[in-house]
């Protein structure tokens, strides 16, 4: 379990995050959802131990700022919205750059950039220089280098986190479904997965719970059906959202077009 209590956020003299509590289980893909500005990148910053805070934040019941460096890379991967590169590395390097981070190494460890590379869609790109890739592209190679660093969702019975900061905002509608199927495969396994995300519909499909913050508060938490509510929306986004069930299997959606 990956919670916090009262957990709260300044930075340069401005409070972000007011005493959240929060909470995310392995096995599941839990959504962080909000309008621009709510808290939602800085809960998963603080969450992944890159942010000074006040309150509590355990990992598995273990405080988060006592976990070393090198202990925090081998049970969590971190992909953040960007990932820009300074120097002209191959896709491979890049990719290999995971290896360090969370696995011992192996003797099938030079294999895992290649089978990550083919779980992203990426076959073949292993000696394109990064910078020479789409914004969705580069994204995607990112994430195949988290995924290296945390192959295996469970560890001698401890599971492992993938943090995901709008894992989807570069990528077309197909990859989006790919990369979140991704997400959801890791969860199934036993890992958990905490990701911020700003498409409602798609977090609507994907989240096992969900967490809707507003001005750096969470505002509400919980199964998606009890969370993705008209009021609730209406409140947190500021405009008129309708919330629809539609047959066959009963997974809701959000209609922007009823927004006033």
């Amino acid at each position: 379990m990956l919670c916090t209590r009262q957990l709260s956020v300044t930075l340069n003299r401005r409070k972000i995050l007011h005493g959240v509590d929060f909470s995310a289980a392995p096995g599941q893909l839990t959504c962080i959802v909000g309008p621009n500005g709510s808290g939602k990148t800085t809960l998963l910053r603080a969450l992944t131990g890159e942010l000074p805070f006040t309150g509590e934040a355990l990992l598995d019941e273990t405080p988060i700022q006592s976990l070393r460096t090198e202990e925090l890379a081998a049970r969590r991967a971190v992909l953040p919205q960007a990932s820009p590169m300074a120097f002209p590395f191959t896709v491979l390097e890049v990719v290999r750059m995971g290896i360090g981070g969370g696995i011992a190494l192996r003797a099938d460890a030079a294999r895992l950039p290649q089978l990550a590379l083919e779980r992203v869609g990426l076959r073949g790109y292993e000696g394109r220089l990064f910078q020479q890739l789409s914004g969705g592209e580069q994204q995607r190679v990112q994430l195949a280098r988290v995924l290296v660093q945390v192959w295996k969702p469970v560890v001698g019975g401890v599971p492992r986190w993938l943090f995901l900061d709008e894992p989807v905002a570069a990528l077309d509608i197909g990859h989006q479904l790919q990369i979140m199927r991704l997400a959801q495969d890791f969860a199934r396994r036993g890992g958990g997965v905490i990701a911020v995300m700003h498409d409602l519909n798609l977090t609507a499909m994907v989240a096992d719970t969900v967490c809707l913050m507003q001005d750096g508060r969470i505002l509400a938490q919980g199964r998606v059906a009890d969370v993705f509510t008209d009021c609730t929306l209406g409140t947190a986004y500021g405009c008129s959202l309708r919330v629809s069930t539609p047959p066959p299997n009963g997974g809701v959606f959000i209609l922007p077009q009823a927004a006033e």
